[in-house]
């Protein structure tokens, strides 16, 4: 039997949606397993992408499988901000958008977005202060790449 957490909890997330074309991109997830064979709560999972994925309700955020990612791309993140970006490609727009069907290309339209001042980009990839999130979601409905997400899946990018 798992134990019982209380909100608000911390949990891993993998700043990654697996959605590469072809093997150009170099930040993403490489399916490598190490996060799972690290993780003693069995809270990650390969999907059907090859992209590890993070269960919130069996993480209690020990840091293993971020001590163990050779692409340094998951970190904690506070459960209660349910709006992550799950990018980690820091090549600049048409790269980016060559690399990965769903990648950030730095636009910034989610900056505007954000009523909270909760979102900068930084080496072309968004990246929200989770301090300042409001979770209300704008940035994830105006981004045009669907590179924000959130967690709850509530909010749907647009088409």
């Amino acid at each position: 039997m798992a134990a019982m957490k209380s909100f608000p909890y911390k949990a891993a997330v993998v700043a990654c949606k697996g959605g590469c074309r072809n093997t150009s991109c170099s930040d993403g997830c490489i399916g490598c397993r190490n996060c799972i064979d690290n993780c003693q709560y069995g809270a990650i999972e390969i999907n059907e992408l090859g992209i590890a994925e993070v269960n919130e309700s069996k993480c209690f955020a020990c840091g293993r499988c971020v001590e163990s990612c050779p692409m340094g791309i998951i970190r904690i993140h506070d459960a209660a901000v349910s709006i992550v970006v799950k990018c980690s490609n820091t090549a600049a727009g048409k790269d980016a958008r060559t690399q990965c069907s769903v990648s950030c290309i730095g636009c910034g339209i989610c900056v505007k977005a954000c009523t909270a001042s909760a979102i900068h980009v930084v080496n072309n990839v968004a990246v929200i202060d989770e301090r300042y999130c409001l979770s209300c979601g704008n940035c994830a409905v105006k981004c045009p790449r669907g590179a924000i997400s959130d967690m709850r899946g509530i909010i749907k990018p647009r088409n």
